[in-house]
């Protein structure tokens, strides 16, 4: 019996356990995003030369995913011909950048009826019902528009503006009688050939 329990003490203590964090956003849901804000400013020009050395200013893009949003902007800065600077002291005029939306909407049209939760007595206890349709569409919007203005780094004289950048990114999913589902159910990260993982400017 002792060298039974000795066994059992030996396994018990040589246990290990570990723990997952769950962050505030799902990966799809920050693809959804980061696709938003790269379609945003796909094509950004801005009213000065070509060549210009810009220090983009991102103080009022606050928000969670704006970090991203700021690195994508300065990628079509770059890819547009002007150059970055880091110290607003070294360019020649300063994008200031601001975010009207990075965020996510959700849509779902059902023929049928949607989940439902219902009070079942006078303490507001809730008993939930799941969705009974013959058929659900559901729509995940990740939403990015931003605008900014560009003045002399310098004299702070006004260059002009920029419009609105506006970006959507979607995914959109079927399910027909709550069995048979299709459509894009997530987004997924982009994909490129192993020797096509960088280009030239």
């Amino acid at each position: 019996m002792r060298p039974i329990l000795a066994g059992v003490a030996v396994l018990l203590a040589g246990c290990a356990s570990t723990s997952e964090t769950n962050p505030g956003r799902t990966a799809t849901e920050q693809l959804l995003m980061a696709r938003a804000a790269d379609i945003a400013v796909d094509g950004l020009r801005l009213p000065i030369p070509p060549g210009s050395r810009v220090f983009v200013e991102n103080r009022y893009m606050q928000g969670e995913g704006s970090a991203y949003a700021t690195s994508a902007v300065r990628s079509a800065l770059s890819e547009a011909g002007f150059a970055l600077a880091d110290d607003k002291s070294l360019a020649d005029a300063v994008f200031e950048l601001r975010a009207g939306a990075l965020s996510l909407e959700q849509m779902r049209r059902v023929v049928g009826l949607p989940p439902l939760a219902l009070p079942i007595n006078e303490s507001l206890n809730v008993v939930s019902i799941p969705e009974l349709s013959l058929y659900s569409r559901r729509d995940r919007v990740g939403v990015a528009e931003f605008s900014g203005f560009v003045y002399d780094a310098r004299t702070g004289a006004p260059l002009g503006a920029v419009s609105p950048m506006i970006g959507e990114y979607r995914i959109r999913s079927h399910k027909l009688l709550m069995m048979v589902t299709w459509g894009q159910q997530s987004a997924r990260p982009g994909e490129r050939d192993p020797g096509d993982s960088w280009r030239e400017f």
